[in-house]
């Protein structure tokens, strides 16, 4: 991963300008504080001020104690813990309690962000696309819609909805509030009374993390539909407030993207969309809520690549050529903050003929085939074989910690100058005595890497 400022020596001064001090007959130096108050030092997701840009010192900080390691799996890769881990330290200090950094760890929080990150991908295409034919249908050269065009938009609807579907169901596991997710359920076991006001704040947390993070993955692209969006499916429309740079579509765009089970009522009775995908599930549909837990056996080759594309890990996915953002992408084209450097793709010669990553090929919507709604409900669905399990390791009480203390070693660091250069760096170890490490030790800590890597009967 590229460094953001070339040397990685914190200097002593920060960036500035000496000038003569007439009154006081000495120099003074006074720092430049353009990227302390510029506009872009800050964005601002549902009303939380996260880091857009960091300084030399901050990126020494998070490169050093943060970061994933490279000795770990797929340490060389782009995965979601790595997006999730930036986020977590370029997000507002108040948001940093142990309760909320313990729920960002946990495997529930982690298969509801994955699933995420594969609707919005899609639904992201879809806005485009729906971009696109409103400039073809409008204008003096419009075109004339045809029976395939109508039948093609009604197969992305269905299509969105089955993703839609999968976000909900993993979302309904942390609603429920069992097994790992019983801490954080808003019912009080004793009392049975609601804690609605620390619930609320919980909830928006998460949606202003969850922004942040499937924002990054998408390669920093069309933010505000993002936030529309998320917010809309956890929230619902009433929820939603109205900026001038929240796109507008017209009705048979917004059935066309939010599908058929989208209803409004009175903000009282009102149900998030998660939740109304969930209460009307077509027949042909009910495999998609065991994606993930158990292998599908059918012959709907529509939900067989839903399930390729959730259970392939995302270091993995160029194996299968599909596109998740930044998912699997080597983390030698990126930088400190998973923007992509594109003087470092140069030499890796992309073209159009070998692009494993999808960065000169632009993601696309596959056309349906004629007919393909009605074949859906032909399909033949079969008992399933086998049971499906994901390997997730679970975070440490000194991580969690770490992140928690997260503006104190900030500050720690800063105030007693212990981010050094190289040079100073290799002076004091050779000035402190060496320890040799067992090789009891060393043999340990192997087999406990090759245990992840390798499997297990």
């Amino acid at each position: 991963m590229h460094r953001i400022y070339v040397d990685n020596y914190a200097p002593k001064y920060y960036s500035g300008k000496w000038s003569w001090d007439t009154k006081n007959d000495c120099l003074h130096f006074q720092p430049h504080s353009d990227l302390e108050q510029a506009r872009e030092r800050y964005i601002i997701t549902n009303g939380f001020k996260f880091l857009r840009t960091i300084n030399q010192e901050e990126e020494l900080i998070f490169r050093q104690d943060y970061m994933r390691l490279p000795s770990t799996l797929d340490g060389d890769t782009v995965i979601l813990s790595d997006i999730r881990d930036l986020v977590l330290y370029l997000m507002p200090p108040e948001m940093l309690t142990f309760h909320f950094i313990t729920f960002m760890h946990t495997n529930a929080v982690h298969e509801l962000l994955h699933s995420l990150v594969i609707y919005f991908e899609y639904f992201l295409r879809l806005a485009e696309f729906i971009m696109i034919r409103r400039d073809e249908l409008s204008g003096n050269m419009a075109q004339i819609q045809s029976a395939q065009t109508t039948e093609m938009k009604q197969t992305y609807s269905v299509t969105m909805g089955q993703y839609r579907m999968l976000v909900a169901r993993n979302y309904c596991e942390i609603v429920k509030g069992q097994g790992d997710m019983a801490p954080y359920y808003h019912l009080n076991s004793i009392s049975n009374i609601s804690a609605t006001i620390r619930d609320k704040a919980f909830h928006e947390n998460f949606l202003a993390v969850a922004i942040q993070i499937v924002w990054i993955c998408m390669h920093r692209r069309a933010y505000f539909i993002i936030e529309m969006e998320m917010n809309r499916l956890f929230c619902s429309e009433h929820f939603v407030t109205m900026r001038p740079e929240y796109p507008r579509y017209s009705a048979a765009e917004r059935s066309m993207l939010y599908g058929k089970n989208k209803k409004n009522y009175n903000y009282r009775a009102q149900e998030s969309p998660l939740i109304q995908e969930l209460k009307l599930v077509p027949s042909e549909d009910l495999p998609i809520l065991w994606i993930g837990k158990r292998k599908y056996r059918g012959t709907d080759l529509g939900l067989a690549a839903i399930e390729l594309e959730y259970i392939v890990p995302g270091s993995q996915l160029r194996l299968i050529d599909v596109a998740h953002g930044i998912l699997g992408h080597p983390k030698n084209l990126y930088n400190t903050l998973l923007q992509l450097d594109w003087e470092a793709a140069r030499w890796w010669n992309f073209s159009e003929q070998y692009d494993p990553y999808h960065i000169i090929r632009r993601p696309y919507l596959d056309i349906p085939r004629i007919g393909q709604l009605q074949l859906r409900r032909m399909y033949q669905y079969l008992e399933h074989f086998y049971m499906l399990r994901n390997k997730f390791e679970h975070a440490s009480h000194q991580l969690v910690m770490k992140w928690v203390k997260r503006e104190a070693a900030i500050q720690y660091y800063k105030a007693t100058g212990l981010l050094t250069n190289v040079v100073s760096r290799c002076e004091n170890e050779l000035a402190t005595p060496y320890t040799h490490t067992p090789v009891d030790t060393i043999i340990a800590r192997y087999f406990k890497i090759m245990a992840k890597i390798r499997k297990q009967d």
